[in-house]
Parts: C-alpha cells; sequence; structure tokens
C-alpha cells in the first residue's frame, strides 16, 4: 500500500550546480513477527450518534466479524451509495444518469484549482517525494481516537528543523513557474535535438572539460575553507586532466580515483557563519539564497574565462565588462542540461507541489555540516527494505520521454483527465498501470512498470491516483477522496473512457486488458474485480450503451487488505521520534536529515547499507506520507472549503496553511474532513460505511469468485497485519497469490524475481513479439 523509497535523480536545475532530487516513497512496514508495531494495535467499535457525524468512529471490527458477515456487505454498500446519489440528486434536484454524477454534487463552492504535489500512494506511494520538505511547526493531537487507529501518545508533538525562511514565497513561486515553462518548452524539446546530433561521449567530454576550467574557484575556496586535502586532489585531478586527459576532455583523475573536492563560495561563507535568512527562486539558476547568489557572483569572478578577451577592458563600455569566452560557460551549462532536464521536467509533473520540496530541501543541501552516520539503535529490516523501492526505476533513461500524453473528457465532472501511454506498434495486450497513495502517472515506479510490460510485449498506460490532485481536480465526483466504492468507482470510470478513446484513435491494435495496480492502486484495482464482473452498482455508468470496461486479468502489487490498518501505521511512524528524549529529538532529526542530504549526492545501489536505526527510517517513511496528506487536504480545501482550516488557501502563498495542514493527521483527514464531507452529502453511517469499504474482506465472496485475479505481497509488508496475510491465503488459490518473505513494502520491485513474478501475473495475455518492443515517437 505504501511505496516508498529514495528516488536519487540528478536534476540540474541550475546550469552550474547539479541538484539531486531525493525522493521518497516510502512503504513502512514492520516485520511480521514484531510485537512493537502491529502487536500493540488494538481494534475498537464506537456507534456513532445517528444524528451527526463524530469524530473518533472510524474503526475495524474484528477479523471473526468481518469474516461472518462478508457476504452482506456488498449488499450494504451497494445500498449505501445508492441512497448517498438518490439523497444528493434530490438535494440539487437535478436528473442525472446513473453514474454520471454533475460535479457540482460534489463541490460545493468548488474554486478554481492548479496541480499540486503528493508522489507519491495508498497505494500508499508517496509517491514520491522528495524526502526533505516543508518547514513544520509542532504537531499537537489531544482529540479521542478512532476505532481502528492506533492510540496514539498523550503528548503527540513531532518539531522538524526549520528551512531556510521565504518571506518572497509568492516571487519565488513566479520564478519557479517560469523556470518550469523556460525547461518543459525550450531547453526539453531543444536538447532532443542536441543529444540527436551530439552523442553522449562528447556531451560527457564538454562537461568534464568545463568543470575543469573551474580549478581555480575549487582550489581558492578550498584553502578559505582549510580543506588543504581537497585542495590536494583538486590541484592533482587538474594537471592530470589537463595533460593527459586533454586539457580536461577526459576524466583520468576519476579512473584514478582522485577524488572530487567540490568548493564554492557560498559553502565557504557558511563556514565562515553566514547563516541565510531569504531564500530565493532564480530566474533559470533554480534555488539559492542571498549568501549562495552572492556566492555566485564571487563564482563568477573566479572564472578565467572572464579574463580572456580580444579587447581591451573600458569603464564606459559595458560590452567589455566580460570577455566573449565567458558565454562559453553558458554552453556547458546547456549541454550539462540536455542530459538531466528530462528528470526535472518529470519530477515537476509528477509533484504535486515541486517548489515546496525543492525550498525545504535546499536547507539542508547546502548545509556545510557532516552529517553523523554511526547507527544509533537498532535497525528495523522492513522499514529499510522499504526504502530500497527507490532502485526500482526504468532502465532506460528515453523511456519517459517515449511516452504519448493525452487526455479524456470525463462525463460526471466535464474535465479533462490526462494519461500517458506506450502503445505497441502492432496488437498486443494493454496493461493500465494505477499507482499508489497520491502518486502521479509520472511517478517513477508507474514508469518502472510500464517499461518492464512494454519491454515484454505489452502496451502499457498510466493513470495518476484517485489522491493525487490531478485526478482529485478533474475526475473524482468526490471533493474528499475516502470513501473506496466511489474513489474505485471513478477509476474505473476513468479507465473506460481512456480504453475507448485509444480503442477509436488506434482500432484493432488494443488486445486483452489487464489492470495493475500497487499499494493503494492495488486496493483499487481489487475493488474494481470485485464489482466489474457484474457491473451492477448503482453507480455504474453507462457508456456507450457498453458499461464499464472489463478486464481480462488484474494485478496487485503489495496492496493492503485493510485501508485504516495502513492509515493508522502511517501515523504512528510519523510518532517514532517521540520515542527519543525530548531534549535529543531536534539535534536527532536535523543529523538524519543530513544523512538523507548526503546520501542524495552519492550513488547508491542494492548493496547499499542505509544507515538508518528503526526510528529514522519509520519516521522518514511517515513523514513522505504526512505530505501527501498536506497535498490532498489543500487540493480538496482549495476546492471544496469547508471552514475547518482558519489560514487563507492561496495558491501563491501557501506557507501558512500549509503549517496548519500538517498538523492533522491521517486519523484527523478522516474525522474533520472526509466524514461530515460524506454526512453532509446524504451518506448514512459514515463511519461504519468507510471501515466496511475500505477492508477487502467486505469483498470476500466476489474476490473469491474471480479467477483472473493475481496478487503479490511481501510478508514482512508493514501495512498487513498476520491476519491480514492468513485472509489473503485463505481466500486466493496458491497460483493467484505469491508471498514474498522480504522486500517490505515495494522495497523489492527491483528484483528479478519480483519483476519475473509480475510478468508471470500477465501469462496467457496476448503480447507482441520482442522484436515489436521498439519504442515509437511520442509525437506518433
Amino acid at each position: 500500500m505504501l511505496e516508498v523509497g529514495f528516488k536519487q535523480s540528478r536534476i540540474r536545475e541550475t546550469p552550474h550546480i547539479t541538484r539531486t532530487v531525493f525522493h521518497a516513497y516510502f512503504p513502512p512496514r514492520a516485520n511480521n513477527n514484531s510485537s512493537s508495531t502491529d502487536g500493540h494495535l488494538r481494534h475498537q467499535r464506537r456507534r456513532r450518534n445517528r444524528t451527526g457525524p463524530a469524530s473518533g468512529l472510524i474503526g475495524g471490527g474484528s477479523s471473526q466479524n468481518n469474516q461472518h458477515q462478508a457476504s452482506s456487505h456488498r449488499d450494504d454498500h451497494e445500498r449505501l451509495l445508492h441512497q448517498f446519489e438518490t439523497r444528493l440528486s434530490a438535494r440539487t434536484r437535478r436528473v442525472v444518469c446513473p453514474g454520471r454524477r454533475n460535479p457540482d454534487d460534489f463541490r460545493p463552492g468548488e474554486r478554481k484549482a492548479r496541480d499540486l504535489k503528493i508522489h507519491p500512494s495508498l497505494s500508499f506511494e508517496c509517491s514520491a517525494s522528495v524526502i526533505l520538505w516543508l518547514c513544520l511547526s509542532s504537531f499537537a493531537h489531544g482529540q479521542s481516537p478512532a476505532v481502528g487507529f492506533t492510540n496514539p501518545p498523550a503528548a503527540d508533538a513531532v518539531v522538524l528543523p526549520k528551512s531556510v525562511p521565504d518571506p518572497i514565497e509568492p516571487f519565488n513561486r513566479a520564478m519557479w513557474s517560469f523556470n518550469k515553462g523556460l525547461m518543459t518548452g525550450v531547453i526539453k524539446p531543444t536538447s532532443r535535438v542536441y543529444r540527436f546530433v551530439v552523442v553522449k561521449p562528447v556531451r560527457t567530454g564538454i562537461g568534464n572539460f568545463g568543470r575543469n576550467l573551474t580549478y581555480p574557484g575549487r582550489l581558492i575556496n578550498n584553502l578559505l575553507q582549510g580543506k588543504w586535502s581537497g585542495a590536494r586532489d583538486e590541484s592533482y585531478r587538474f594537471v592530470c586532466n589537463t595533460t593527459v586527459g586533454v586539457a580536461g576532455f577526459f576524466d583520468v583523475g576519476t579512473k584514478w580515483k582522485i577524488s572530487k573536492s567540490d568548493a564554492d563560495f557560498g559553502q565557504t561563507f557558511g563556514q565562515w557563519g553566514w547563516k541565510p535568512q531569504c531564500f530565493i527562486m532564480l530566474p533559470l539558476f533554480g534555488p539559492s539564497n542571498e549568501r549562495d547568489t552572492l556566492g555566485f557572483a564571487a563564482d563568477t569572478a573566479a572564472n578565467p574565462l572572464i579574463y580572456i578577451a580580444p579587447y581591451k577592458f573600458e569603464a564606459n563600455k559595458p560590452l567589455t565588462y566580460l570577455g566573449p569566452y565567458t558565454y562559453f560557460n553558458y554552453a556547458v551549462m546547456y549541454n550539462d542540461l540536455s542530459d538531466s532536464v528530462g528528470e526535472y521536467v518529470r519530477f515537476s509533473q509528477a509533484e504535486m507541489d515541486p517548489y515546496s520540496e525543492i525550498q525545504y530541501a535546499w536547507t539542508f543541501a547546502r548545509e556545510n555540516r557532516v552529517a553523523d552516520f554511526q547507527v544509533k539503535g537498532e535497525q528495523d529490516k522492513a522499514s529499510l527494505e522499504t526504502l530500497e523501492s527507490v532502485f526500482f526505476t526504468y532502465k532506460d533513461p528515453e523511456f519517459p520521454g517515449h511516452g504519448r500524453t493525452r487526455s479524456v473528457r470525463i462525463p460526471a465532472t466535464g474535465k479533462e483527465l490526462k494519461f500517458t501511454f506506450w502503445l505497441q506498434p502492432g496488437k498486443s495486450s494493454v496493461v493500465y498501470i494505477v499507482p499508489g497513495l497520491g502518486s502521479h502517472r509520472l511517478a517513477q515506479p508507474a514508469i518502472a512498470l510500464a517499461e518492464l510490460v512494454y519491454k515484454n510485449g505489452f502496451s502499457a498506460v498510466c493513470i495518476s491516483s484517485a489522491f493525487n490532485s490531478e485526478f482529485m481536480e478533474h475526475a473524482s465526483t468526490a471533493a474528499m477522496p475516502a470513501y473506496l466504492p466511489v474513489d474505485g468507482h471513478d477509476v474505473h470510470v476513468a479507465l473506460t473512457e481512456i480504453d475507448q478513446y485509444l480503442n477509436k484513435l488506434y482500432p484493432d491494435r488494443l488486445g486483452d486488458k489487464a489492470l495493475m495496480g500497487y499499494s493503494m492502486g492495488a486496493l483499487h484495482s481489487l475493488f474494481v474485480a470485485a464489482t466489474g464482473p457484474t457491473n451492477q452498482l448503482p453507480a455504474a455508468p453507462k457508456l456507450d450503451e457498453g458499461g464499464l470496461i472489463q478486464f481480462d486479468r488484474y494485478v496487485a502489487i503489495n496492496t493492503p487488505v485493510r485501508l485504516l490498518h495502513g492509515i493508522s501505521k502511517l501515523d504512528e511512524f510519523y510518532r517514532a521520534p517521540l520515542e527519543w528524549p525530548v531534549t535529543n529529538q531536534t539535534d536527532n532529526l536535523e543529523n538524519t536529515f543530513l544523512k538523507v542530504a548526503a546520501l542524495s549526492k552519492s550513488t547508491l545501489t542494492p548493496q547499499t547499507s542505509l544507515p538508518f536505526n528503526a526510528i529514522e527510517s519509520r519516521f522518514l517513511i511517515g513523514l513522505s506520507f504526512r505530505l501527501i496528506l498536506r497535498d490532498i487536504i489543500f487540493s480538496s480545501q482549495r476546492r471544496n472549503n469547508q471552514g475547518v482550516l482558519q489560514h487563507p488557501i492561496r495558491n501563491f502563498r501557501r506557507e501558512p496553511v500549509y503549517q496548519e495542514i500538517l498538523h492533522y493527521s491521517y486519523r484527523d483527514y478522516f474525522e474533520k474532513f472526509a466524514i461530515p464531507y460524506y454526512w453532509a452529502h446524504g451518506l448514512d453511517s459514515t463511519a461504519e460505511a468507510m471501515e466496511k469499504a475500505g477492508d477487502l474482506r467486505t469483498y470476500d465472496a466476489a474476490l473469491r469468485a474471480n479467477p483472473n485475479i493475481r496478487i503479490i505481497v511481501n510478508q514482512n509488508d508493514f501495512l498487513l497485519a498476520d491476519e491480514d496475510l492468513a485472509w489473503l491465503h485463505a481466500t486466493f488459490t496458491p497460483e493467484q497469490l505469491t508471498v514474498f518473505e522480504q522486500g517490505g513494502h515495494l522495497g523489492n520491485l527491483f528484483n528479478p524475481a519480483v519483476q519475473k513474478t509480475i510478468l508471470e501475473a500477465l501469462s496467457g495475455l496476448q503480447a507482441a513479439p520482442s522484436k515489436a518492443t521498439t519504442l515509437p515517437s511520442a509525437k506518433n
């Protein structure tokens, strides 16, 4: 359900510095035999007052109770959903065809919205985050716990390290938008031509040559910072690369294992005690602050090319201030950007609010402090394995760019929903991929799965999670994603519209259809599997008189069984730092972030031992999902403000409301936002309905009856309790269910054995011959 991972992607947002974006989609999970996680969760049932919604009412009944009532739960949900729609229709006094809800029915007072971040998956995927993020204040919760949620500590207050202040946030966000447009509309398309003309070895050589020229600046700053060994190493590298490396075109210093020691004036000023007080997003050059901006000017002055000119310097002629060879630096910058701009653009599109992630990450990326990598305390194998989901990525760097993005109109909302697809040249089966909690269609694991199936003869289609702002603001019939029958149905409708669009655009190219979801996407996929065969839900739209799309195979990867149990684990993981002594919490959190920043600058492999103890690894997972929740609440309240938030909701000044939102846990989201919303829209017994609807055991009979389901899970996935694993074994045959002993949540997808299992789950469907998997042009 949770997909978590460090995603290390080299992003050159600024031409003069290579930026590293460190994402985390962490599917947190504890060992199956760990009594400290699953063992102490207690489930209690409370009855809510029939006169209105109450907090503390979302809960799960006992396993036995769920199993005894499984046969009747589906009928209950059909009745409740039908009642919900009937009351809503009566309130709005509109005639709405079944399944074609009017967007205004679910969006009273809807506001104009823009895409945000959430990256990213209950799948629980975070998508995507970056592990360095927004400045938060303390988190305090004092309300009574909901049924199905872990009882929180008496004092639930986690104080995160502060980021560099951002007093000019509106200006910075405007500059971020400008940079994003420049990268997307100019640099990316022209770099595609540049990469075609200038081959990779030549581009690498140009980058090496440009770095070699800036040796004087690195030498000066290493000396100013007292890094004598760094000055020595850089001098050795300069001599070797200039002589043997043909003026620096070849990097022989690295081959000879001579370490790099990058240093600039911004770092030097920081070591001398300058603490930045104002974050600045520079046009073209990206994230900075007042200290680093001045440092960048000094770095420019240290570039020897600035002093080489075929004409004399004249004070009254500004054009003589810079030598013509100075512009070679910009050529080198463009050369370096050409290889990283694609990832930059993908990141800016996949995250709901990439600006906030970069703004916070910049604080620790530019810290001139050394992290303490000593692991103090025990490690948690399951959560560490979850972090390894970062290693599951696409192998061909050009693959994302070959995808084609189109949009379809969703009948119930009247808006266009984007999707991205890779179509085989000939007829083949199509795999529709639904990502984890809050993840975007361009999230790393979604694209990696698309590449995996495409390279093996299948066409691939990716959509965003129902908890991602792109889907929420264009395809959701409810302003508040939380109720599985509504969210799952919305996903089903969107997939139906996409399938019809592709069939019209590419007749006779689409064969059998498979639905593949991971984490939260897996939960949605299994809901479709349970309700799709009969297509009799009251909400089922009659699209072209053919009903909703029918799938020939359902593949659920690392699915949660109980939504509320997974949510409880996310809140529990976020509170992990409370186990530290109060006096050490701030220092320990800062050191954790410094370790993340340092790791983001290094090359990680599956053999890398991550230097996090149990508290740190669980907290990183919990925090990444807390940021996803922040974006879910912001997006929903921007469109349908329930009056819960005290701060104004503004697109260009988000920090105040972000800090307020981050006080809310997942439990709070259900109690203070989702339950009141559905209650106001006519769904009786909301707390009980959400609890049952988010439990796969509710659909036991329908899932047992569907032979086309394939499930892949890990024994130590923290989202699965022992009772959940027992239900999976009892419900599905050995041919349908594969359980790996290790991997945490989505942490073993890079493993060839797991990838082989994923492909075997598609066996029996028509695939194109291997020779037909040549990537198409994105323009086709």
